[in-house]
């Protein structure tokens, strides 16, 4: 009788074990690969969007403004000697025109948000 109490607890246990297993890695999924891809696909799309005028910073630290856009390389240009630089469009970090524009917008939609609220209060007090 002992024995069959061992063999039984045994069984549970490892039915346990691997439901543990399947619960941590799908919290490691999403917690770490789920995040990490969107942020791929969004620096990605990022660097495709680039174009002529936009201001960017390179993964270098380098600054400068594109002036030529090919399929895979771009071409910007730095400092006050305009010096000119040809680099792949995976070394782009930032596009700070893209940057402001959304936060500009983000800004508007706020503002917009606040008065038809306001515009909605002042309508029940009446």
């Amino acid at each position: 009788m002992q024995i069959f109490l061992t063999e039984g607890t045994g069984t549970v246990g490892m039915g346990s074990t691997v439901i543990m297993l399947v619960v941590m890695l799908a919290i490691f999924y999403f917690m770490l690969i789920r995040p990490e891809n969107k942020r791929k696909k969004e620096a990605e799309q990022m660097r495709s969007a680039v174009k002529n005028g936009d201001k960017i910073i390179t993964i270098g630290g380098i600054t400068g403004t594109v002036v030529n856009v090919k399929e895979n390389r771009i071409v910007i240009e730095t400092g006050a000697d305009q010096v000119r630089i040809e680099l792949e469009k995976w070394a782009i970090s930032s596009n700070e025109t893209a940057a402001e524009a959304a936060k500009a917008e983000q800004k508007k939609a706020q503002e917009a948000k606040a008065k038809a609220k306001a515009a909605k209060k002042a309508e029940k007090s009446k």
